[in-house]
């Protein structure tokens, strides 16, 4: 697998905000930020490029990830008025870094996609 900027993020080899981490996850702010609160969760130690690639042995990575951002969440006081987790798979999606990750978007009323509630 290529190396992406998150690979190099986590092993500090380019500034990022870290907000987060533990032994799995790392959190960081994005930089192109579309809520006023847009941070990343990512795997630290396994680089899988979507989340259609994911194996079955891997699938506590999912878990890690929205628990990480939930413990965030209530740490920032954004649990309260609520918050949105968000996993992007493949560019039509919206995905450019091939290394999965969760993004919480919080700190403004968000809208809905499509009319689905």
């Amino acid at each position: 697998m290529t190396d992406t900027i998150f690979g190099k993020i986590i092993r500090r080899e380019i500034p990022a905000t870290i907000v987060y981490e533990d032994d799995e996850v790392l959190g960081f702010k994005d930089i192109a930020p579309q809520a006023p609160v847009h941070v990343l969760f990512i795997p630290k130690n396994e680089a899988i490029p979507t989340l259609d690639d994911l194996q079955p042995s891997q699938a506590h990575l999912i878990g890690k990830l929205a628990l990480a951002a939930a413990e965030y969440a209530r740490r920032e006081g954004l649990a309260q008025d609520g918050y949105r987790v968000v996993m992007n798979c493949r560019e039509y999606a919206g995905q450019t870094v091939f290394h999965i990750h969760l993004h919480l978007l919080a700190g403004a009323p968000l809208g809905r996609f499509g009319t689905a509630g």
